[in-house]
């Protein structure tokens, strides 16, 4: 007799434990998916606010660069502008507030402070949701392979009452067990994959931000922004 074999079949003989793994691991792929694209979307646009920062040290004053931040993402949420307003909240509040302990602080201590804590706050939320994508790159595959263990033992129990270990009775079921791991590994490599490329993604934004806080905190202290070489005119040395 030909045994129907496939995904379906190990979800109807599998039993309550099979079932309930394979739950877990759809779980885990949606999740993880989830995740990846949403800070896949943010990741691109903070880039896209990033190319931005050149019209912005190009404009004619800081309100005008303000808004030039706020053009470059039509959903008004832009990290860059956020940390330029940090930046002149903090030096308005240091200017022009009663003494408090942090007058002790000169302005270029207290904005970098400032900007940091903004910087923290940045790296915070873009980096929200990666331990939960790594967990599950992580144990996805375990899950899976427990998965395919007990189905194998399942099967193993079948076949011991049938009386019969032929090959055309192990191989059905043991295969189908197998799927598990397979099952595991489909959702374990997205996982490791996405996580991988969102770190990457984060370390280019807060490379971003440091070096637009570092310009911000020259402005805010001197009135004036270092100037850097363009890189496209720079000369190779000999």
């Amino acid at each position: 007799m030909t045994n129907q074999l496939g995904v379906i079949h190990m979800w109807l003989e599998g039993g309550l434990v099979i079932q309930l793994t394979a739950i877990a691991l759809i779980t885990m792929s949606v999740i993880s998916w989830t995740v990846i694209i949403v800070k896949g979307l943010m990741i691109h646009r903070s880039k896209k606010q990033a190319k931005a920062l050149h019209h912005f040290w190009h404009s004619a004053d800081l309100n005008e660069g303000l808004k030039t931040l706020s053009a470059s993402d039509e959903k008004g949420i832009n990290t860059f502008k956020l940390l330029a307003l940090e930046g002149q909240s903090a030096m308005a509040h240091h200017r022009h507030t009663e003494k408090h302990l942090h007058d002790h602080l000169d302005l270029s201590d207290w904005m970098t402070g400032s900007l940091r804590n903004a910087i923290d706050d940045a790296q915070e939320k873009l980096s929200s949701g990666l331990a939960l994508l790594a967990s599950i790159g992580s144990t996805a595959p375990f899950v899976g392979l427990f998965g395919t263990v007990w189905g194998i033992y399942h099967a193993l129990i079948t076949i011991s009452e049938v009386g019969q270990a032929s090959i055309d009775k192990v191989a059905g079921p043991v295969g189908e067990a197998l799927i598990m791991t397979a099952f595991g590994l489909a959702v374990a490599i997205p996982a490791v994959l996405g996580y991988n490329a969102l770190v990457r993604g984060n370390k280019f934004i807060v490379g971003k931000l440091n070096r637009f806080a570092y310009d911000l905190h020259s402005y805010y202290v001197t009135g004036n922004r270092i100037q850097r070489p363009d890189s496209d005119k720079l000369q190779p040395v000999i």
